[in-house]
């Protein structure tokens, strides 16, 4: 497991965190979350909180607690590491709702809406779109970028919907074949192409260019149809028919890198050519592997 310790802020407070590159996951210390929101005394005052916590949490059953990993993390007493409970987001979520705290509320109240409006969105599908049109338009980007970015969505939902008829249905064979695609036109599989755009848990197709978003719509779609001329059935000859599709794609990229000079492939994300003042705004979505 490749590991990364960060010192992420919570308000001006610190939270210790690493992140772990095999899984794409943060993991967070947990301590620290319960002594900010609880505002503890010190570090041993918040570790007794959060023992007395789990035990609370155990008896009631609570998977997220025994479930919960230990990493090695600096003490911020002094300097060195020692084994500290760590959880990662949806865990956390979850124990933060547990903590009766005036600073805890307001993500409780945040969760809540959240929830409400998943399951407006699972009633009326539209809203999804809705929705991703104004979060798209809030972090700032552009309306022609957003509407291609929509209709990439649309694309992507007709090729599982073509994997599924295949008897593809599951998420890791999604991953597979989303990575054979993406590999046949960009010449990196999803995880390499995030590593060099500088991308951890953040959408990959959030983070391309137009073009680099026209040429993974182009591979998807032309999977799509070739699937529906060739009727394939399982998961390695919707492999074959995926290389397909991704190298349509990826020959009209060499056609038109021969034409500008250089490689449309590009390091850019998303931070690098929106507002700055929309930059600290932006939050993981889905991950690109399923």
């Amino acid at each position: 497991m490749t590991q990364k310790q960060q010192i992420q802020l919570f308000g001006e407070k610190k939270v210790r965190s690493v992140w772990d590159s095999e899984q794409e996951k943060w993991y967070f210390s947990i301590v620290d979350v319960c002594h900010i929101l609880t505002d503890q005394p010190d570090y041993d005052h918040a570790k007794n909180y959060w023992k007395v916590l789990k035990f609370r949490l155990v008896k009631e059953g609570n998977e997220s607690v025994t479930n919960c990993n230990q990493l090695k993390l600096v003490s911020p007493k002094d300097g060195k590491k020692y084994k500290t409970d760590v959880a990662d987001t949806e865990q956390i979520f979850r124990i933060i709702q547990s903590i009766p705290s005036p600073k805890a509320e307001p993500f409780k109240q945040w969760m809540a809406q959240v929830a409400s409006q998943r399951i407006d969105q699972m009633q009326d599908p539209e809203l999804n779109f809705e929705q991703a049109y104004e979060d798209y338009r809030r972090l700032g980007y552009s309306d022609k970028w957003i509407n291609q970015r929509l209709k990439s969505i649309e694309v992507r939902k007709e090729l599982t919907d073509e994997w599924n008829r295949a008897g593809v249905t599951d998420n890791l064979q999604y991953a597979s074949l989303t990575d054979i695609i993406t590999r046949a036109w960009s010449g990196k599989t999803t995880k390499q192409y995030k590593q060099f755009k500088g991308l951890k848990k953040e959408n990959l197709r959030d983070n391309m260019t137009n073009i680099e978003l026209a040429l993974n719509i182009l591979a998807e779609a032309s999977t799509t149809e070739i699937s529906k001329a060739q009727n394939p059935k399982g998961f390695q000859q919707s492999a074959a028919v995926a290389r397909k599709g991704g190298e349509i794609a990826g020959d009209a990229r060499k056609k038109l890198e021969a034409q500008v000079g250089h490689s449309v492939i590009s390091n850019e994300k998303a931070s690098d050519y929106l507002p700055p003042a929309d930059r600290h705004q932006m939050l993981p979505e889905e991950n690109d592997d399923e």
